[in-house]
């Protein structure tokens, strides 16, 4: 319980319908965690509703909904997570990369760059339509029950699958699903789908799945549309589970998407690139953060609030071996933080005063100083370029992700 609650306060997140936050859950825990605990080993602790959030996709094509618990029950999820994975996870697929200890969305990407470098040039993406809230709860714990055999766990992980939601003030039962915004949600898709895994490895098929994303790698049209029509029918009539037939297809990979990136036929077969939707989700987040910055100092809005999310970005998407994409967002976002200056220097005397004081003599400075070119013209000018130097913005806290990616992989 002590690693629980490390683990839940160290992700933080939003309370749940009683309010009580990451920061107040150990106070709370020291005065209520013995009756809570006699509730558990009595087999009658009742988790929370969770509380439904609904966050816009990415794509913009809706929403994804979130059931946030309290802390409290996440904490509790977390114990149980600790345990089931120690028994569960060694035994799953060596193909499932998703939710997984020492596993992660770039090594089923350079799985299903092998099987294409193989000569399986035809993909069967499929998509599993709202997985997480289509999961039948009784064929999930018959699943859970093949290993766990203590009834009151049992008892437990379903009350946490029944707990209901809270919107709009009102409890609505939870007749199927697993909220997403659980610890345990994401080791419950899997053991669901590991029954999938092994029909496919059964049936000697090439797949990487990562949760509900599974691809699987074939050598023709006509094999990928015959494994299509058989993993859809195992998918519906086993698992009771529904395909979204209108996102999954046969196709060759490189004119689909997995887990954010894409294959060519570049230098050779299967090459790695990162998918145009993503790099256009980036730079939708960073003008969104740009915005925000003009008003604000911007070493400090640079550091805190741009590099987490260029440095995360860049680690995610290292393993992309076309690295021009991470040149020309480098050059996008230091004209973006120029456009910035431009802006805050508002005045032509700011403006004269700080390109000479960057280094641009006062002819140059005066003239550029009073230009009537609007501030994103500006931002790639000559007196701005070698002002405000690719240096200068490094020494603002800027750190390029070209650069990131060259030291991730070295």
């Amino acid at each position: 319980m002590q690693v629980a609650l490390a683990a839940v306060t160290r992700n933080k997140g939003a309370p749940g319908i009683d309010g009580i936050t990451t920061e107040e859950i150990k106070q709370v825990m020291q005065e209520q965690w013995p009756r809570i605990k006699q509730e558990i080993l009595d087999g009658k602790y009742c988790p929370s509703p969770v509380r439904r959030v609904e966050i816009p996709k990415p794509d913009g094509s809706g929403v994804r909904q979130l059931g946030i618990p309290t802390v409290m029950d996440r904490i509790i999820q977390q114990a149980i997570h600790q345990e089931l994975v120690l028994d569960f996870d060694p035994a799953f697929s060596q193909y499932s990369y998703g939710f997984r200890p020492k596993r992660s969305a770039q090594q089923a990407v350079l799985q299903a760059q092998a099987y294409i470098r193989e000569g399986c040039e035809w993909v069967v993406d499929i998509d599993l339509e709202k997985f997480f809230d289509k999961v039948n709860h009784d064929m999930l714990m018959a699943r859970v029950a093949r290993r766990v055999k203590d009834k009151k766990i049992l008892l437990l992980i379903r009350k946490f699958l029944q707990a209901g939601i809270m919107e709009d003030g009102l409890v609505k039962a939870t007749e199927e699903g697993t909220p997403q915004g659980g610890p345990l949600s994401p080791l419950l898709s899997n053991i669901m789908l590991d029954d999938f895994d092994r029909e496919l490895e059964k049936r000697g098929l090439r797949f990487a799945r990562y949760a509900d994303d599974c691809n699987i790698y074939v050598k023709s049209e006509k094999a990928g549309k015959r494994v299509m029509e058989a993993a859809v029918r195992y998918l519906t009539e086993k698992l009771k589970l529904k395909v979204n037939q209108k996102k999954s297809a046969v196709d060759n990979p490189w004119n689909r998407k997995f887990l954010g990136f894409t294959f060519t036929k570049g230098k050779e077969l299967g090459w790695i690139e990162v998918h145009e939707s993503r790099v256009k989700r980036l730079k939708d987040k960073i003008k969104g953060i740009t915005k925000g910055m003009r008003g604000s100092k911007l070493t400090d809005s640079i550091r805190k609030r741009l590099m987490p999310i260029t440095r995360g970005w860049a680690n995610y998407f290292g393993i992309a071996e076309e690295r021009g994409v991470f040149e020309k967002l480098d050059r996008w976002i230091r004209r973006k933080i120029r456009d910035i200056l431009w802006r805050q220097w508002k005045r032509p005397r700011t403006r004269y005063k700080r390109l000479v004081g960057l280094g641009l003599t006062k002819h140059t400075a005066k003239k550029w100083a009073n230009s009537s070119k609007g501030p994103w013209r500006m931002s790639r000018s000559y007196a701005m370029h070698n002002a405000v130097s690719n240096g200068v913005i490094e020494a603002m806290g800027y750190t390029s992700m070209a650069s990131i990616v060259r030291a991730r992989s070295q």
